[in-house]
């Protein structure tokens, strides 16, 4: 079994192309199916297929990141408005591609503690969050159609997008 922390076959540079700007990134391969990700600020991460040992994502887990981590950016000025700058806030996707080879589902959890409002200042900050990431995760929006994504703030459901 191949591992991804065996040294890449061969070194590789990411080739340059003559359309890099705003929001470009690129792979390059480094050894059998595995690949470094770069983005234009320089940061670097390994992508490789999800039957490999090793530090790296799947691809499936970066589609995954990509739509919590939008969702949670999406959230946070609104959160940070009402719990604090200081909030903890853990986000995690749950959920495997089906035997179709597609993501059908989707679970978001926002692990957030919000014992400290009352239940008309948890409501109404549960809407808040709502509206900003309907608005705001460029991903959800992008995927919404054929993704179902259910929402769970600790532990209400903020929505569902059916697929």
């Amino acid at each position: 079994m191949t591992t991804a922390d065996e040294q890449p076959t061969t070194q590789h540079a990411h080739a340059v192309s003559d359309r890099i700007g705003p929001g470009s990134v690129s792979v390059t391969r480094i050894g059998p199916r595995m690949y470094e990700g770069l983005n234009e600020r320089g940061a670097t991460l390994r992508v490789g297929g999800p039957e490999l040992e090793g530090e790296h994502f799947s691809p499936g887990e970066l589609l995954k990141l990509a739509l919590i981590a939008c969702s949670g950016l999406s959230a946070d000025r609104v959160t940070a408005r009402r719990l604090g700058e200081d909030f903890a806030l853990t986000v995690w996707a749950h959920g495997k591609s089906a035997d179709d080879n597609r993501y059908h589902r989707i679970d978001e959890e926002f692990l957030l503690d919000l014992s400290g409002l009352d239940a008309a200042e948890r409501q109404q900050l549960l809407d808040v969050m709502t509206k900003a990431i309907e608005r705001g995760c460029t991903v959800a929006r992008t995927i919404e159609e054929v993704v179902e994504m259910p929402t769970t703030v600790d532990g209400t459901e903020l929505r569902s997008h059916p697929a």
